[in-house]
């Protein structure tokens, strides 16, 4: 995916009414489900398979609601990663209004203010309240972007991990009451050895097949390593004006190519990656890149060039890291279901960073298949 500013003169008064409200609205949005899941919760016949394809087949529905995302993951190294450690590691507070997947407006709540997330057909505005900015980035996007905010709303993660499931992976689990919708689980374990993910439960809107729900398991993990839930939910379709971003009188608004480091490194050029690694097929990809994505749904290994002048200082980091394994010049870090390797320099001085939620056995058997082909 898959705020508006208020000018502080004459308004002040009523922004800060408008903070009350937030306050009190979250409080009660908290407070209700509580009392809510109480009630009985009607059991569900649909199977697995038509649970699955009703998933699957979601990603066009329209919704609004307010979730909120808990990770259970901390990232030792945040340098260049944007707020993915942020995203794994701590709780993050959405509302959502979605009319389509070139339609929607996603809020990040937080104490000092809220950071939207507007999509139009032309237009990817995020708009920051605090510092008072607009950033306008032109659609598509990027091939290959890092997590954003957005990434974590139930609905987007369910969606991405059952994409490519399959009928045999997936089993039904009881009814649970969420945002007052009986809800029918599913739970996927995938069938690669490789997965460090041991688990996806699901909850879904049974009409809809939208996801109210997704806890991600890994091994070895006392709690999900995310879980994330909607507190209240609508199938309705929003009103397209509240998707609809307006930069506020005396916002900066800026213009931007909309890359980061990850697209950043599928631009640089390289040799082509191989077909397989670990085992892992190259998935096909719509435009051509120099990153490759290895796997499927909830196992996927991505191997991606360094910048020759980035690539020492990432290293240092990770070496620096609790945990971290340095073999040779190489060094490799676990972090929760996630595995990160860097590869020694090949041949032709090049570093790979491997990573994704494959075991440590998994990458280091794909590092040794680089550095061999670039000798």
């Amino acid at each position: 995916m898959r705020h508006i500013g208020y000018v502080r003169t004459v308004d002040e008064v009523r922004g800060q009414w408008r903070w009350l409200a937030v306050v009190l609205g979250i409080a009660v949005l908290v407070a209700t489900p509580s009392v809510i899941e109480r009630l009985p919760v009607a059991a569900s016949d649909i199977g697995a398979a038509e649970l699955l394809s009703r998933v699957q087949s979601s990603t066009a529905a329209p919704y609004s609601g307010y979730a909120q995302a808990v990770g259970g993951v901390t990232l030792p190294v945040t340098d260049g990663l944007g707020g993915l450690p942020d995203l794994l590691g701590d709780t993050t507070t959405l509302r959502a209004w979605y009319r389509a997947p070139d339609s929607f407006r996603v809020d990040t709540v937080r104490l000092a203010g809220e950071r939207g997330l507007y999509r139009s057909p032309a237009l990817l505005w995020r708009w920051d309240y605090e510092q008072n900015t607009a950033v306008a980035t032109p659609v598509p996007e990027p091939n290959l972007c890092l997590p954003r905010e957005a990434d974590l709303l139930p609905p987007e993660l369910g969606q991405r991990l059952f994409s490519e499931a399959t009928t045999d992976e997936v089993t039904r689990l009881p009814t649970r009451r969420i945002a007052g919708r009986d809800a029918p689980g599913l739970r996927l374990v995938p069938a690669e050895s490789q997965s460090t993910i041991t688990e996806v439960d699901v909850w879904a809107d049974p009409d809809s097949g939208l996801p109210l729900q997704v806890d991600v398991l890994a091994g070895g993990a006392a709690r999900p390593v995310v879980s994330t839930a909607f507190l209240d939910f609508s199938s309705e379709m929003p009103d397209a004006d509240t998707v609809r971003f307006v930069p506020p009188p005396g916002t900066d608004v800026q213009q931007q190519d909309g890359l980061d480091i990850a697209s950043f490194a599928d631009g640089i050029d390289s040799p082509l990656l191989p077909s397989t690694l670990s085992e892992l097929d190259l998935r096909d990809r719509d435009e051509p890149g120099s990153v490759g994505i290895y796997g499927r749904g909830v196992t996927e290994l991505i191997a991606a060039p360094l910048p020759r002048r980035a690539a020492r200082g990432l290293v240092d980091q990770l070496r620096a890291a609790p945990g971290a394994v340095v073999t040779g010049d190489s060094v490799a870090l676990s972090i929760g279901p996630l595995n990160v390797l860097i590869t020694e320099p090949a041949g032709d001085r090049r570093r790979y960073l491997l990573s994704g939620t494959v075991t440590a056995e998994t990458l280091a058997t794909a590092a040794q298949k680089l550095e061999g082909a670039a000798t």
